[in-house]
């Protein structure tokens, strides 16, 4: 049985023996399926129960279930419908976020629903990121309130005449267009709700981050944290407005992952408001020194620890924030022990659990380590991302200096 939205799937075998030499087998080295580690445990599940969904593989609903993984774009009612209506017609969409980016699309029969299912289900809406996983929904019709972003009805337009129909975007990859993908990228697709001429909604490229702690957070710290979503250029504390920053980000888009991924998070007992700015840039003015003596302003711009800037920006994952992060540029001999009383330094929150990637066969000595760290908590996560993302490791009696990379890791266990 799958489970898509957490990344696991569970596997039942015909005896006990079997499913003990699995897990052996999976814990004795590095497993990879499509170029992905994969973890093996054992479950608390005593058998795997079918639901009336999965026995009848035609379906009997009419709303499919869709759940975005890796979304580095904006995913918005237009782009799931340019997306399903070119092989069935859309009536209803429903955008929600639950373990990532999900949504609902009602069609107009189950068997236009199937083809949907059968034409799309793994499908990237973008190359190389946005790829749809889809099942049948439980609801039998989906209810919209109010047309937007993230919910539409497109019976309503219909009866009102004011429909018109949408080019399909799936295969197509918007860098090929637009740039690389650290530059601006898909433009809100234009329709008869612009028609008036205004201003597209949430198109600066700065981001507002209330609800911060007035001694842990400065902006270096802002840039460790917000720099897993995208490029930040200008991070400048407000004076008039305590615990408060404006941050000018890359583009846009960083925006919106920001938002949408670090939204009600909460960081050293404080739970962050991260929404979009009215302002088009920051602007230094009004610098002044922070609790900790630092300066409340800092330009990031050409900083060589934005990730977004360069080829490599293909493998960043966006992903919200977990228990468990990601560590990459590690020394290659800095051990456990090191990593723990790099925490106790710090004063952050140290991990429970510990897995350090093996290096590939053709590499005799790995230049740096890289593996994934378990915490009790996304919080405790997010609090030692924060402090100590991007910090600078110098190995004893060498000159080699290493700076340690954290991100949000896909994996759910150890």
């Amino acid at each position: 049985m799958m489970m898509p939205f957490k990344n696991q799937a569970l596997v039942e075998f015909d005896s006990l023996e079997s499913a003990e030499r699995c897990v052996a087998y999976g814990t004795s080295g590095v497993v990879h399926v499509a170029e992905q580690q994969v973890f093996f445990n054992f479950s608390t599940s005593r058998r795997i129960s079918r639901t009336k969904y999965s026995q009848d593989p035609v379906g009997r609903n009419k709303v499919l279930l869709l759940s975005v993984q890796n979304p580095l774009y904006p995913i918005t009612t237009d782009i799931l419908f340019m997306a399903c209506n070119p092989i069935s017609p859309v009536q209803r969409i429903v955008i929600f976020k639950r373990h990532g980016i999900m949504a609902m699309v009602e069609f107009m029969s189950v068997s236009d629903a199937r083809k949907v299912k059968l034409a799309l289900n793994g499908a990237e809406i973008y190359t190389g990121c946005c790829r749809l996983s889809i099942q049948y929904a439980k609801p039998k019709r989906l209810n919209v309130f109010c047309n937007d972003h993230s919910s539409w009805d497109y019976t309503r337009q219909r009866e009102q005449g004011t429909w018109t129909p949408h080019q399909s975007i799936l295969g197509d990859d918007p860098s090929h267009v637009y740039g690389p993908r650290c530059c601006p990228l898909l433009p809100v697709p234009y329709d008869n709700r612009y028609s008036s001429g205004e201003e597209v909604q949430n198109s600066s490229s700065v981001v507002m981050v209330g609800g911060l702690h007035p001694i842990k957070m400065n902006c270096s710290r802002i840039f460790n944290l917000l720099c897993v979503y995208g490029n930040v250029g200008k991070v400048k504390f407000l004076k008039s407005v305590p615990c408060t920053v404006l941050v000018e980000m890359g583009d846009r888009y960083a925006v919106d992952r920001a938002v949408t991924h670090l939204n009600d998070i909460k960081v050293f007992g404080n739970k962050l408001n991260v929404c979009w700015s009215k302002q088009q840039v920051v602007i230094p003015t009004q610098v002044f020194s922070l609790d900790d003596g630092s300066r409340s302003y800092q330009d990031f711009s050409l900083s060589r620890n934005n990730r977004f800037s360069d080829q490599r920006a293909n493998y960043n994952v966006i992903q919200p924030p977990s228990a468990i992060l990601h560590f990459y540029n590690a020394p290659p001999t800095f051990s456990q022990q090191q990593l723990h009383q790099l925490c106790e330094e710090n004063s952050v929150p140290s991990f429970i659990r510990f897995k350090v990637f093996k290096s590939k066969a053709s590499s005799v000595t790995p230049q740096t380590q890289s593996g994934l760290l378990e915490f009790d908590t996304r919080n405790a996560a997010a609090e030692t991302l924060i402090v100590l993302n991007n910090h600078r490791i110098t190995v004893k009696n060498s000159s080699a200096q290493f700076t340690l990379k954290l991100c949000f890791s896909t994996s759910t266990h150890l």
